[in-house]
C-alpha cells in the first residue's frame, strides 16, 4: 500500500495526538486518582500507535507501546501515578515529537530511545515504582472508555443515526456491560439488559453482534451503542440493577470523536479519502474548514452537514495575499483616476469593486488567522519543568487561547512569550518557603491571557510574585550606567520597571541556566517593536507584576496617514496616531536645546522630518507647521510634516535585506498613482 498518500495527514494527527497527551499527563498530575484522565492518554497514544505502524513508522509504534503499556498499568490500578513516574512519560512524548518532526522535515522517524524504553520497561514491571497491591471490588465507573481493540465502529446509516440524534439534542454512550464469570444463562441477562436500554432510548450497535450475544458467544463483556437523553448515571444505575451484572462503563462520545475515530481503523485506512492541496514533503499547513451538506446514503431525504478541512500549504496562502495586494494596489489606482475623470459610471464601478475588495480582504485575513493556543500549548510543559528545577510551586492559568492572530505574526511571538515566562518564574514567584514566610499561598500563579481590543491583540503575563524592586533595579543600572543617579531619582516607578528591558541588563545575583546573563527581555522588546507593537510593565512590590504586550492583528494590510513632506510622501501608521494638528511657529519653545510645544499640559518634543530624512527642499519660515502627534507607550512626539493628504489602507512591503537598516523606515508601499511611499517607524523616532 503507498502511505505517501496519508503522509500529511498522518503528521498532522499525530501532532495533536502528542498536544493531548501532553495536556492530560499535566491534568493526571494534578488529578493522579482520575482514571478518566488516564484513559484519555491511552486513547491517544493507542491511536498513535496504530497510525505509525500502518505507516511503518516502527520506532514511533515500539515507543508508544512500551508508553501505553505504562498508561495501561495505571488504570488498572496496579500503578500509582508519580511525578518520578510522569517525568520518564514526558520524555517519552518529546522524543515521540522529535520523530515526527523528523518524518516531517522529510526523515525517516529514526531516534535512539533506548533509555526510555528500558525506564518504562522498569516502571511496567514494579523495578523502578512498587507494583500497588490493591482488590478492586465491582464498582460502577465513570466516563472509562473500552480499549480501542473493543471500540465499537460504524456504518454509514448508524453515523446518519447518530447526526440526527445530536441535533435533536440527545446523548450518544459507548456502554460495557460484565457479568459474573460463573454467570448462568448469558443470554437471559443480555436479554433484560436490551430491554432497559430500549426503554431509555434507542439501541444502534452492540458487539459482538445480536446473533452471536443471543447464542452466548462471547466472554464476559459485551459493548453497545445507546441514544438516549438520560444522563448517563442513570443509565449506569440502571443496569447496575440486573441481576448477574457486576460492572457498567458508560462513556459519552461526540460524533467528532467517532469520525476521527473510523478514520483512522486500520483495516479501513485504503477506503479514507483525502484532499490533499500541498506536497507532501512541507510542514507549514493551514487548516481551511468548508462546511457542505452530504447525502445520507440511506435517504434522498436525509441530508447531512458534515464539516470538511483540506490542508493547504502556507505558501499558496502567502502567494494569495500577494496577489490580492496587488488588486489593492490596483484598486487604489482606479480610485484616483476616477476622482480625476469625474466619470458617474466609473465612480459606481469603483465603489462596487471596493467593497467586494473589502469582503474579499476579510476573507483572505482570516484565512490567515490562527489561534494563539498553537503557542501557548508549549507553555504549561515548560511551566511544569521550569517549576522543578527552580523548587517552586507554580500554577499556570491560560485565558483566551481562542484569541486569533495573524500567522505571521504567531511565527515570533513564541520567543518573546517564551522569556517573559521564564522571567517570571525565576524572578517574579517566590520559592514556598518565602511565600509563606509573607503571608501568602505557597503555590504561585502565573496568568497568560490573550484578548481582541479593537484593531489589535493583547497578550498578558500576570504573577502574584515579589514584583520590581526598585532599588535593586535603579542601583544595577546605575552601575551599568544605563541612567545616571540625578535622573534616576526623578523616575517613576514605570519608568523604572521598564528599565529591565535594557539591553545587558539583569538583577539576578547567580547566572544560571534560566536566566542571569542579561539577555531575554532586550530581545522581547525589539521583536515585538519589529511586529509594530509594544510592551507595557507594571509592577507593585511584594504583590506581583504584568507584562502586556500590543500587537497588530495583520502586518500585510494597515491603516495609514500619508503625508507630504517636499516632494515625497510618507506614510505613518494610525495605530501609532493620537492626533494630527496645526500649529504656530510662535508655539515652539525650547527645552534642553530641543523644540517642544505644549500639549495640553505635557510637553512633547517635535521631530522635524525633513531634517531625519535629509529631504531636499528650499528653506522657508512658515507661520504655520502640520504635526501628527505620535505616541509610544508613555511617551510621545510630534511629527513635523509639510501638510497631511489623507487616510488610507495601504500594502507594507518590505525594503529587503539591502536596505533593511535604514532609519526609522520599516517598510514600503506601492501608492495608487504608481509612486512608492515609505512607511514611518514611529517607535525608532520616540526612542
Amino acid at each position: 500500500m503507498d502511505t505517501n498518500q496519508y503522509l500529511e495527514m498522518f503528521i498532522e494527527e499525530s501532532k495533536e495526538h502528542l498536544q493531548a497527551c501532553n495536556e492530560h499527563l499535566l491534568e493526571l498530575e494534578k488529578n493522579p486518582e482520575n482514571i478518566a484522565i488516564v484513559n484519555e492518554v491511552f486513547r491517544s497514544a493507542h491511536t498513535l500507535k496504530g497510525m505509525s505502524a500502518t505507516m511503518g513508522y516502527e520506532d514511533i509504534a515500539n515507543l508508544t507501546h512500551k508508553m501505553e503499556n505504562v498508561l495501561d498499568e495505571i488504570r488498572n490500578s496496579r500503578l500509582h501515578v508519580t511525578a518520578e513516574l510522569l517525568d520518564v512519560v514526558f520524555v517519552a512524548v518529546d522524543q515521540l515529537e522529535e520523530m515526527v518532526l523528523d518524518i516531517a522535515a522529510g526523515g525517516k522517524g529514526k531516534l535512539d530511545v533506548t533509555d526510555t524504553v528500558q525506564k518504562l520497561h522498569k516502571i511496567e514491571t514494579g523495578e523502578v515504582i512498587p507494583v500497588a497491591a490493591t482488590t478492586v471490588e465491582p464498582t460502577i465507573v465513570e466516563d472509562t472508555t473500552p480499549t480501542q481493540e473493543n471500540w465499537l465502529t460504524y456504518d454509514d446509516y448508524e453515523m446518519t443515526v447518530i447526526q440526527q440524534s445530536v441535533e435533536q439534542d440527545f446523548f450518544t454512550y459507548e456502554i460495557s456491560v460484565k457479568l459474573r464469570e460463573d454467570c448462568l444463562l448469558k443470554a437471559a441477562r443480555v436479554y433484560m439488559v436490551f430491554e432497559l436500554l430500549e426503554k431509555m432510548g434507542d439501541v444502534i450497535k452492540s458487539s459482538p453482534s445480536v446473533e452471536k450475544l443471543e447464542g452466548e458467544d462471547f466472554d464476559e463483556i459485551f459493548y453497545v451503542a445507546l441514544v438516549t437523553n438520560e444522563p448517563s448515571d442513570d443509565v449506569q444505575k440502571k443496569l447496575m440493577k440486573v441481576s448477574e451484572v457486576t460492572e457498567v462503563l458508560v462513556n459519552s462520545v461526540t460524533l467528532e470523536q467517532l469520525k476521527k475515530r473510523n478514520s483512522f481503523e486500520v483495516d479501513k485506512v485504503e477506503e479514507t479519502s483525502v484532499v490533499e492541496m500541498t506536497d507532501v514533503t512541507e510542514d507549514n499547513k493551514q487548516i481551511v474548514e468548508v462546511k457542505s451538506p452530504e447525502k445520507s446514503p440511506t435517504s434522498k431525504n436525509n441530508q447531512v452537514q458534515s464539516s470538511k478541512t483540506i490542508r493547504v500549504n502556507i505558501e499558496r496562502l502567502d502567494i494569495l495575499m500577494n496577489l490580492f495586494e496587488e488588486l489593492v494596489i490596483d484598486r487604489g489606482r482606479l480610485q484616483s483616476i476616477s476622482e480625476d475623470l469625474h466619470n458617474s459610471e466609473l465612480d459606481e464601478t469603483v465603489e462596487r469593486m471596493s467593497r467586494i475588495t473589502g469582503d474579499l480582504q476579510n476573507i483572505i485575513l482570516n484565512m490567515r488567522m490562527v489561534p494563539v493556543e498553537t503557542v501557548f500549548n508549549r507553555f504549561p510543559r515548560m511551566v511544569r519543568q521550569l517549576a522543578r528545577d527552580l523548587n517552586k510551586k507554580i500554577n499556570l492559568e491560560v485565558i483566551g487561547a481562542e484569541t486569533e492572530l495573524d500567522r505571521t505574526v504567531i511565527d515570533e511571538i513564541g520567543d518573546p512569550l517564551v522569556h517573559l515566562i521564564r522571567n517570571s518564574l525565576d524572578h517574579g514567584v517566590e520559592s514556598p518557603e518565602i511565600r509563606l514566610a509573607k503571608g501568602k499561598p505557597e503555590e504561585g500563579t502565573v496568568v497568560l491571557r490573550a484578548y481582541h481590543s479593537g484593531n489589535h491583540v493583547f497578550i498578558e503575563i500576570e504573577d502574584d510574585g515579589a514584583g520590581i524592586n526598585r532599588e535593586k533595579v535603579l542601583k544595577k543600572a546605575i552601575s551599568k550606567g544605563i541612567v545616571s543617579k540625578e535622573s534616576a531619582q526623578a523616575m517613576s516607578d514605570k519608568q523604572v520597571a521598564e528599565l529591565i528591558l535594557s539591553s545587558g541588563f539583569s538583577t539576578a545575583d547567580v547566572i544560571s541556566d534560566v536566566s542571569g546573563r542579561g539577555v531575554g527581555l532586550d530581545v522581547v522588546k525589539t521583536t515585538i517593536e519589529s511586529l509594530g507593537g509594544s510592551i507595557d510593565i507594571s509592577s507593585t512590590e511584594g504583590q506581583g507584576s504584568l507584562f502586556s504586550i500590543q500587537l497588530p492583528l495583520t502586518l500585510s494590510i494597515i491603516s495609514v496617514m500619508l503625508v507630504e513632506l517636499g516632494e515625497e510622501i510618507y506614510a505613518i501608521p494610525l495605530s501609532s496616531i493620537i492626533e494630527t494638528a496645526i500649529i504656530r511657529s510662535t508655539d515652539i519653545l525650547n527645552a534642553h536645546n530641543q523644540k517642544v510645544i505644549d500639549f495640553r499640559g505635557k510637553v512633547v518634543p517635535l521631530v522635524f522630518l525633513e531634517n531625519v530624512f535629509d529631504v531636499p527642499r528650499e528653506s522657508t519660515d512658515d507661520e504655520f507647521h502640520s504635526v501628527v502627534l505620535v505616541r509610544k507607550g508613555d511617551k510621545m512626539a510630534g511629527l513635523v510634516v509639510d501638510s497631511f493628504i489623507g487616510q488610507q489602507e495601504i500594502v507594507l512591503k518590505s525594503l529587503g535585506a539591502y536596505l533593511s537598516s535604514v532609519f526609522a523606515i520599516s517598510g514600503a508601499t506601492i501608492l495608487g498613482n504608481g509612486k512608492v511611499a515609505l512607511i514611518v517607524d514611529c517607535n525608532a523616532l520616540i526612542s
